[in-house]
C-alpha cells in the first residue's frame, strides 16, 4: 500500500542513530557481551520498559508476556509485516509467522513453530496469533474461509476441556498441543490436524487450593441452558459437586464462564458438531461430576451412574444422563480410586473423541501434495509442592524438547558454516543427554524400570517401583532418594520420593499414592506403565515429526509471578532464560560471526556508502561486496567470505556501517526526492502549460463576452445618470428618480458612518444635497434628542449635583477669570451640600493684615459660618456665612481671595485675605450656602480692603514669567500671576 513505506520508517525505531541506547538491541546476536547473563538481562529489560516485548536471537523469537493490553496485533499491523524481510522491521510474532510461510513456499519444504515457556509466559495467546496472522495473510474462498474459521474456533473449544486456571495462570492450557496446518501449492490454507499429549486427567478429581478444574465443567454448570442441565441431570451451583470445589475458587473474577459457554457453543456448531454430538460430549462432562461422594458412611462404594451407560459411553458414546445405584464390593480405599480412575478415564475419553472429531471437520480430502507448518503449543517445565507422575512425564517431555532444541541448532549452525566453508569452532553447551537417558534409556531408565518391575513375580507397588529405581540408579549424578541421599539432603525429602536434577533445576517426584491425590492399590504401577510407555512412544513420534521439518522457535517468558503490567523480576526471568536454554543458543548463533548476510542482500543495503558500488554494480555480488568492505576499513580479523555470505564477527562493526548508513541514507532521500520531483515538476509543468493554455482560450471568450454585456449596461446607466444629473433641480421625473434616489441613498449611507458622537458637537453634521435639506434638519433635531436623552439618563444624582454647582461657577466665573477654563475638568470634592454635610474644609494660606505674612490655615465653611484653622484649633471665627458684604478676585489665573467683612461687627479684625487653590470649589459653594452670588466680585487691577480702625489696603494684581506674592514698597500686597493659555471653550 502507498502508506507502507511511512509506516516502516515509523516502526523502525532502531535503526534511528540515538534510538538504540534506549530500546536495546532487537537482535541478542548484535550484543557485545554476549556471554553475559547480566547484559543479556540488561537488554530484555530495556526493551519491557518501552513495551517492546519480542526480541530475536537469529530466528529465534524471545517474548516477555506484558500482562496488559498492547496495540500491535491489529490488521494494520498484519499488513505491514505481509511479505517484509525477517530483519527490516522490529520483532514480532507476524514477522517469524510470515517469513515461515514464506520460506515454506519458496522452498516446498515442511516447517514447525515451537512454543515453549513456564505456565503463565503467554504460550497460548502466541500460538492464537499465529493463527490469527495465518487467518489474514492467507488467500481467501468461501472454502479456505470454511477451513480458517474451524482452525480458528477450534482454540475456545480445546481450550475449554484442556485448560484450567492454576496458580500461575488463568487459562493455564494442561495439555500439549501440536497442529498441522496445510497449505496447497499457492500457499491456500485448506487443511489441518492436531495431535494431543498428555491430558493431565488428575486434574479432573483433584485440584490444589487456589486452582480450578477444566474449564468445560464450570462453563456447563454456569452456562448451560435449564433444557440441557435438566436432560444431564446437573444443577446450575458448583457447589453441589465436589470435584469442582476442591481448589476453593469456583468463581474467578477475570473469567465469565456464561458467556465462554455461549462461545463454546457456536464454536461447536462451526465445526461440524451437530446437536447429538454437542449432547454427547456434555453427557460425559456430566458423567465426570456426577459420581456420590458421601461414602465413608457406607461399607460400599455408591456410583451414581449406570454401569450399561458407561460401557456404551466408553465404547460407542451412546451415553444417557439416567443414573441409577449400583453396590460395588470395595473397600471404601478401593472404591475412591476406582471412582476416581472412572472419571479420569471418562474424560480422558471424551477429550480424545473431541480432537478426531475437530480433525474430522479440518480434514482435507485433497490427495495433492501439501505442505504444512506445524504449530507445538507444549506445556512449560514446572515445579510444584507435589509433583505428580503426570508432571514427571511433562518435564520429560521438556528435556527432549530441550535435547532436539539443540540439535537442531547446532545441526544448523554447522552445516551453515560449513556450507559457506567458514572454519566452525566448537561451542561449550550442557547435554541433557543424560538426563532424557535417565528416563528412557533401555535397562536402566525410570520408565524401564518400571516396566520390570511389573513384569516380576510378586506384587508390585510404588514402594518396590521405588527400591528398584534405587538399585538401578544409585551412582548417577542426576538421580537422589532419601536412601541415598546425604544427612542434610535427607531432611528435605520425603522417604517415598525421589529427586532429579533436571536442565531446569532441581524436581521431587511422589512416588507413592498421596503423589496422585488419593491411596491407590497395587495395579496402579502397572497403571503408570501402561501410561508411561504411551507417553514416551507419543514423545518419540512427535521427535521424529519435528526433526522431519524445518525448526522455527518462540520462547516465552514471564514477566513477573503476580502478573502485573510494567513489572519485571530480574531473578524470576533468569531463572527462566536459564532453563530455556537461550545463552546456550545464543552462544552457538554467536560461534565467531555476529551477523552473516547473502552478499546480493548486503550489496544492496550498504553499496550508497561506496562510490564504486553506487548506485549499480556491474560485476559479482560477491566482489561488489569486498570492494564495498575495502572502502568501509573492515579489518582482515573482522570478517569472512563466505560462498553465499559475508560472514562479520563483531556487533560494533555492523553497527558502525548502519550508522554510516543512517547517516547517508538522508542524504541519498534527499537526492532522490530532488530529481524525482525535479522530473515530476517538469511533466507537471508541461501538463499545466497545455490545459492552462486551453483554459484560458475558452475564459477569454467568456470574459470578452462578458465584459462586451457589462460595457453595454454600463452606458445605459451612464447615459441615464446624466440626464438625472441635468433634471435634478426639476420635479421628479422618470429621468431623474433614479438618481435622486442615488442621491438620497448615498447621503443617507454617509450619514449613518458620520454621525455626531457628542452633545456638545454642532459642526460635524453632514451638509446635505438640495433635495434633503428638510430630512436632513429633522433627523439631525432628531439625533440631537437621542443624545441628549442618553447622556441625560445616565448622569446619576452626584453628577448632577456636580453639574449644577459646575454650572453656578460658569455664571460667576466664566469668562471672567483666566484660571476658569482649566478648573472646569477638575471635579469637586463634595457635590452637594445637605443635612448629612454640615461641614466644608479647605486648605489655604492666610495673609495678615499688617506686613501680610503667610500663614498655613484650614477654611472650614458650614451651613452658618466660616472658620479659619490651625491644626484643629479654631483661631477665628471669620465671619457668619450670611454676613459677608462681598467677596473679590482678580480675573487673573492666581488663587487670591478677599472677603469683606462689615466693620459694625466688633469682633472682626478687617477683610480676610486668603489664597485657595480651590478658588472656584469654594466661592461655588460659599455661594450656595449663603445664596449671595453676586457677592462675588472679579476685578481687574486692584483691590481695596479694611483693616482694624478704619484703615485701608490695597492689593494689586498683575502678570509675570513667574507666580508669585509679596509686599511692595509701598506697602501694597503684590501679586503676580504667571500668563496662561486660555483653551477655546
Amino acid at each position: 500500500s502507498a502508506s507502507k513505506p511511512h509506516e516502516t520508517h515509523r516502526l523502525d525505531m532502531e535503526g534511528a542513530l540515538t534510538a538504540r541506547d534506549r530500546v536495546g538491541i532487537q537482535d541478542f546476536v548484535l550484543l557485545d557481551a554476549h556471554t553475559s547473563e547480566t547484559a543479556f538481562l540488561d537488554n530484555l529489560k530495556k526493551r519491557f520498559s518501552e513495551n517492546l516485548i519480542y526480541t530475536y536471537i537469529g530466528t529465534l523469537l524471545v517474548s516477555v508476556n506484558p500482562y496488559k493490553e498492547l496495540d500491535i496485533y491489529s490488521k494494520k499491523q498484519m499488513d505491514i509485516y505481509m511479505g517484509v524481510n525477517f530483519f527490516e522491521l522490529p520483532p514480532h510474532i507476524f514477522a517469524l509467522a510470515d517469513n515461515a510461510y514464506h520460506t515454506m513456499l519458496a522452498e516446498a519444504n515442511n516447517h514447525f513453530i515451537l512454543i515453549s515457556g513456564e505456565s503463565g509466559a503467554g504460550k497460548t495467546e502466541a500460538s492464537k496469533k499465529i493463527l490469527q496472522y495465518y487467518a489474514v495473510s492467507c488467500p481467501s474462498t468461501t472454502l479456505l474461509d470454511n477451513v480458517r474459521d474451524r482452525m480458528l474456533l477450534s482454540n475456545p473449544v480445546l481450550e475449554a476441556f484442556g485448560n484450567s486456571k492454576t496458580l500461575k495462570n488463568d487459562n493455564s492450557s494442561r495439555f500439549g498441543k501440536y497442529m498441522d496446518i496445510q497449505f496447497d501449492i499457492q500457499g491456500d490454507a485448506v487443511g489441518g490436524h492436531i495431535l494431543g499429549y498428555l491430558l493431565e486427567k488428575s486434574r479432573v478429581v483433584h485440584q490444589n487450593h487456589g486452582e480450578r478444574n477444566f474449564h468445560i465443567f464450570y462453563q456447563l454448570v454456569k452456562g448451560g441452558e435449564e433444557d440441557l442441565l435438566h436432560q444431564l441431570g446437573l444443577e446450575s451451583n458448583c457447589q453441589h459437586y465436589s470435584y469442582l470445589v476442591q481448589g476453593e475458587c469456583a468463581n474467578v473474577a477475570s473469567i465469565n464462564d456464561k458467556n465462554d459457554w455461549k462461545t463454546v457453543r457456536n464454536a461447536l456448531s462451526v465445526i461440524d458438531f451437530d446437536e447429538r454430538d454437542i449432547q454427547v460430549s456434555c453427557c460425559h462432562t456430566a458423567c465426570g461430576n456426577s459420581f456420590c461422594d458421601d461414602i465413608h458412611s457406607i461399607a460400599y462404594c455408591l456410583l451414581g451412574v449406570n454401569v450399561q451407560v458407561l460401557q456404551e459411553g466408553l465404547t460407542s458414546r451412546k451415553i444417557e444422563a439416567k443414573t441409577d445405584e449400583v453396590l460395588s464390593p470395595f473397600t471404601v480405599d478401593h472404591a475412591i480410586y476406582a471412582r476416581d480412575a472412572l472419571a479420569k478415564a471418562i474424560y480422558g475419553r471424551t477429550f480424545t473423541w473431541l480432537v478426531n472429531k475437530i480433525n474430522d471437520s479440518m480434514e482435507n480430502k485433497d490427495s495433492s501434495r501439501k505442505t504444512v507448518i506445524g504449530l507445538l503449543d507444549i506445556y512449560g517445565f514446572e515445579v510444584f509442592y507435589v509433583n505428580s507422575f503426570e508432571q514427571f512425564c511433562i518435564n520429560y517431555c521438556n528435556e527432549k524438547l530441550q535435547q532436539l532444541f539443540i540439535q537442531l541448532t547446532l545441526k544448523s549452525e554447522q552445516e551453515e558454516y560449513e556450507a559457506e566453508n567458514i572454519g566452525w569452532e566448537p561451542v561449550q553447551f550442557f547435554n541433557n543427554k543424560i538426563i532424557c537417558d535417565l528416563v528412557e534409556e533401555k535397562h536402566r531408565g525410570i520408565i524401564s524400570v518400571l516396566d520390570e518391575e511389573c513384569l516380576r513375580p510378586g506384587e508390585a507397588t510404588d514402594l518396590t517401583f521405588l527400591e528398584r529405581l534405587e538399585e538401578k540408579l544409585d551412582s548417577h549424578p542426576h538421580f537422589v532418594t532419601h536412601k541415598l541421599a546425604d544427612k542434610k539432603t535427607r531432611k528435605t525429602l520425603e522417604r517415598g520420593n525421589f529427586r532429579l536434577l533436571h536442565y531446569a533445576g532441581e524436581v521431587t517426584y511422589c512416588v507413592v499414592g498421596k503423589g496422585n491425590h488419593g491411596v491407590r492399590p497395587s495395579g496402579g504401577v502397572t497403571l503408570l506403565l501402561n501410561v508411561a510407555s504411551q507417553f514416551k512412544s507419543s514423545l518419540l513420534g512427535l521427535t521424529d515429526i519435528l526433526m522431519s521439518k524445518e525448526p522455527w522457535y518462540v520462547r516465552c517468558l514471564k514477566s513477573n509471578e503476580s502478573q502485573q503490567p510494567g513489572q519485571f523480576d530480574d531473578v524470576l526471568v533468569r531463572h527462566q532464560v536459564k532453563y530455556l536454554g537461550l545463552m546456550e543458543h545464543l552462544r552457538v548463533r554467536r560461534a565467531g560471526f555476529a551477523y552473516r548476510c547473502r552478499y546480493d542482500v548486503f550489496l544492496q543495503r550498504y553499496k550508497p556508502l561506496c562510490p564504486a558500488t553506487w548506485p549499480y554494480w556491474r560485476g559479482v555480488a560477491a566482489e561488489g561486496v569486498e570492494v564495498l568492505v575495502q572502502h568501509l576499513g573492515y579489518l582482515p580479523d573482522e570478517y569472512k567470505m563466505g560462498r553465499t555470505k559475508i560472514f562479520i564477527r563483531h556487533p560494533r562493526t555492523l553497527f558502525a556501517t548502519e550508522d554510516a548508513f543512517e547517516v547517508c541514507k538522508h542524504d541519498l532521500a534527499s537526492r532522490i526526492q530532488a530529481q524525482y520531483k525535479a522530473y515530476w515538476q517538469k511533466g507537471q509543468f508541461r501538463r499545466q502549460k497545455e490545459a492552462a493554455t486551453k483554459i484560458e482560450t475558452c475564459w477569454r471568450g467568456v470574459q470578452a463576452r462578458k465584459a462586451k454585456g457589462r460595457r453595454q449596461w454600463a452606458v445605459k446607466v451612464i447615459k441615464k445618470f446624466i440626464k438625472g444629473y441635468m433634471a435634478r433641480g426639476e420635479a421628479k421625473t422618470t429621468d431623474n428618480s433614479e438618481y435622486l434616489a442615488f442621491v438620497r441613498q448615498n447621503y443617507l449611507n454617509r450619514l449613518k458612518d458620520n454621525l455626531p458622537k457628542m452633545v456638545l458637537d454642532k459642526t460635524s453634521w453632514l451638509t446635505p444635497p438640495p433635495v434633503l435639506m428638510e430630512t436632513s434638519e429633522i433627523l439631525r433635531q432628531l439625533h440631537m434628542r437621542l443624545m441628549v436623552r442618553k447622556y441625560i439618563r445616565g448622569i446619576t444624582a452626584q453628577q448632577k449635583a456636580q453639574l449644577q454647582l459646575k454650572g453656578i461657577t460658569s455664571v460667576i466665573f466664566k469668562g471672567k477669570k483666566d484660571s476658569y477654563p482649566q478648573s472646569v475638568s477638575q471635579p469637586y470634592v463634595d457635590t452637594r451640600i445637605s443635612q448629612y454635610i454640615v461641614a466644608q474644609r479647605i486648605p489655604i494660606v492666610k495673609y495678615d493684615r499688617n506686613g501680610f505674612k503667610a500663614r498655613p490655615r484650614q477654611l472650614i465653611l458650614t451651613q452658618t459660618a466660616a472658620y479659619v484653622v490651625d491644626d484643629a484649633k479654631i483661631k477665628q471665627r471669620v465671619f457668619a456665612a450670611y454676613s459677608i458684604t462681598g467677596v473679590s478676585v482678580s480675573t487673573l489665573s492666581d488663587g487670591i481671595i478677599i472677603f469683606h467683612i462689615p466693620s459694625e461687627d466688633d469682633k472682626q479684625k478687617g477683610d480676610l485675605i486668603m489664597q485657595c487653590d480651590h478658588l472656584f470649589e469654594a466661592l461655588t459653594k460659599l455661594s450656595v450656602v449663603a445664596n449671595k452670588q453676586s457677592a462675588i466680585n472679579v476685578v481687574q487691577g486692584s483691590v481695596k480692603f479694611q483693616m482694624k480702625a478704619g484703615k485701608e489696603g490695597i492689593v494689586e494684581f498683575s502678570s509675570g514669567q513667574e507666580s508669585m506674592v509679596y509686599k511692595d514698597k509701598n506697602g501694597h500686597l503684590m501679586v503676580v500671576s504667571d500668563a496662561v493659555t486660555k483653551p477655546q471653550e
